[in-house]
């Protein structure tokens, strides 16, 4: 594996890309010419202010002079004009260009990850990550670093400047901006834990607030509206104090540099004036010298009440280094020829150090044929079809199709071999068609609208007022559970995939619905080779193969007729649910 790239320590520190540390820098070098610019009108105002206090000192006015100066204005305005424009290209639209880049390397990055990954960290973090700390990382490369970076460059030079022509006034304008900046950065531990809190307390509101919008059903039924209201309340309230705590800890500290700052300011006057009493410095220039000290102090007086994002910010670059540094699912493209698929002597934990769901499972499932997986709630089917789906990986043993193990196959192009339809469907707020056309994004509109035919998808998409350009809503809100089945269905159907993976596909389904998803499922697992997993056994008593499990292990295995034969565990649930087909109320 190559040696990771060294990258330039603010790169690194930023999170930037190649692109985004090289725009840094231009947008740093625009904001420094903007600030150059800006003196132009500041040296124009100075030659007319000299022109006019002329009758003073017994000269007369040069209107002549005065006209150029006017046009000499003009050209500094349009100066300025340009550079703030292009201060403007290259500071905030490459920031949001580069905020978009990260966004999406960031969702990519989420999408190859493994599903355990998703155990440990809730929703509202992952949404936290891609759009808050992008976020505050977009603002503080729009109006901080670039201008911070520029006003340091711009107030070197030009105290530079002032030095060769007198070094004191150079010092008096420059003393109290690295005193100010310092009082800044040594407060940085105190706000770095005030950030943190904060940032923690708005993870947890967030957290809280999804909770209670997504449970708010249960919550109506249940009338827990009091109790779970005062949960999100609490949250809320601690992230209202947190939020006043930190405002109020780097208030303090942002008032006091902004003091010594504006000491700076007095410090010029009392140092101009005393050379000037002193007749070693002129008017004109002590004019000139204080107003610079008022144009540069006030872009850093801006700069100074945004220092603590910059702490802030490093708390987000942390989070979302932390995500981007967890190792994402990775394997070769190795063409899958055969589809039986093995599994030997697996074992599988959610948890590490917790119990196994999977515990050395061995078994063989046939190439072109119907094995379906039983067994009591919590045995470990679904986590048997994941794991042939690599949602995870196998904590010991393998999992082979065609002869090659799973764990060395990149996840995406795994996925290529199967079509997967889960008992929960999720659907996108978009039209049947795009959420049809899902399973295979390269098909015609007339391989979808026959995906969606055969999965009986007609029935109910015809009688839509757009038929299959009908929005759906959110999540599919605006179809039944039978309805969104059949959409998950002809997805799988389009995808036309050799390996088929059915977990409870007709589970909590009335009698009609269930009816129109045998059909579909019919079409979908032709000449396939199909995982089926089932709580309704009578659905899979022609199945080629049958595999009992019972707390992440295999009891049993054969066919309908075989197991029934053996009177255990299969006979045992068959023979409750047959006895069930009787109850009535």
């Amino acid at each position: 594996m190559p040696d990771k790239k060294k990258l330039p320590r603010l790169q690194d520190a930023l999170m930037l890309t190649d692109k985004g540390y090289k725009d840094l820098k231009k947008a740093i070098a625009a904001c420094t010419f903007t600030n150059f610019s800006m003196m132009l009108p500041t040296i124009v105002m100075l030659e007319v202010i000299m022109e006019l206090i002329k009758p003073f000192t017994g000269d007369e006015i040069s209107w002549n002079r005065l006209w150029i100066l006017f046009a000499f204005g003009i050209a500094a305005a349009f100066i300025v004009f340009l550079c703030s424009k292009n201060d403007y290209k290259k500071t905030y639209i490459v920031s949001y260009m580069e905020s978009e880049n990260a966004r999406t390397s960031m969702a990519e990055h989420i999408r190859k990850l493994p599903m355990s990954v998703f155990n440990s960290k809730d929703i509202s973090e992952l949404t936290t990550n891609l759009m808050g700390d992008v976020a505050t990382t977009e603002h503080v490369l729009s109006h901080i670093y670039p201008q911070l970076f520029s006003n340091a460059i711009t107030i070197t030079v030009i105290c530079i400047m002032i030095g060769f022509f007198d070094w004191r006034m150079g010092i008096a304008i420059f003393i109290s901006v690295p005193i100010a900046f310092l009082i800044i950065l040594g407060s940085r531990g105190v706000q770095r834990k005030l950030g943190k809190r904060h940032a923690d307390a708005k993870l947890a509101a967030s957290e809280q607030v999804q909770e209670y919008i997504e449970g708010l059903k249960v919550i109506k039924a249940c009338n827990m509206d009091g109790e779970r209201f005062g949960t999100l309340e609490k949250a809320l309230r601690t992230m209202r104090n947190l939020a006043i705590k930190f405002e109020f800890g780097t208030g303090i500290f942002i008032t006091g540099a902004q003091v010594v700052l504006q000491a700076g300011v007095g410090l010029t006057v009392f140092v101009g004036i005393t050379l000037l009493t002193g007749r070693q410095i002129e008017l004109i220039p002590l004019l000139m010298c204080l107003l610079i000290v008022t144009r540069i102090y006030g872009p850093i007086q801006t700069e100074l009440t945004l220092l603590p994002e910059l702490l802030y910010h490093q708390i987000a670059i942390k989070r979302m280094r932390a995500l981007m540094n967890i190792s994402p699912m990775e394997g070769a493209e190795t063409p899958l020829k055969e589809f039986d698929i093995d599994f030997k002597n697996v074992n599988f934990s959610y948890n590490a150090g917790g119990g196994e769901t999977i515990k050395d499972v061995s078994v063989s499932i046939q190439s072109g044929g119907i094995t379906a997986l039983v067994g009591p709630s919590g045995s470990g089917k679904s986590t048997l079809s994941r794991l042939i789906a690599r949602f995870w990986d196998v904590d010991g043993g393998s999992i082979t199709i065609g002869g090659v193990n799973v764990k060395t196959l990149d996840p995406e192009h795994l996925m290529a071999y199967m079509s997967i339809v889960f008992q929960d469907v999720v659907l996108f707020n978009d039209t049947i068609y795009n959420n049809i056309r899902i399973g295979n994004m390269n098909a015609t509109r007339e391989q979808v609208i026959a995906a969606a035919k055969a999965a009986r998808c007609d029935e109910f998409a015809d009688k839509l007022p757009d038929g299959y350009d009908t929005l759906l809503g959110e999540n599919g809100s605006t179809l039944s559970g039978g309805e969104r089945q059949r959409l998950s269905i002809a997805r799988a159907l389009l995808k036309d995939a050799p390996i088929v993976l059915l977990d409870e596909a007709t589970a909590s389904l009335d009698p009609e619905s269930e009816s129109y998803i045998q059909q579909a499922i019919s079409k979908l697992i032709e000449n396939k080779t199909v995982i089926v997993i089932a709580h309704r056994l009578r659905t899979i008593v022609d199945a080629d193969k049958i595999i009992v499990m019972n707390e992440g292990e295999v009891v049993e295995q054969g066919t309908h007729q075989e197991l029934l034969g053996k009177e255990g565990l299969y006979n045992k649930l068959y023979s409750i649910q047959q006895e069930s087909l009787g109850w009535s109320i």
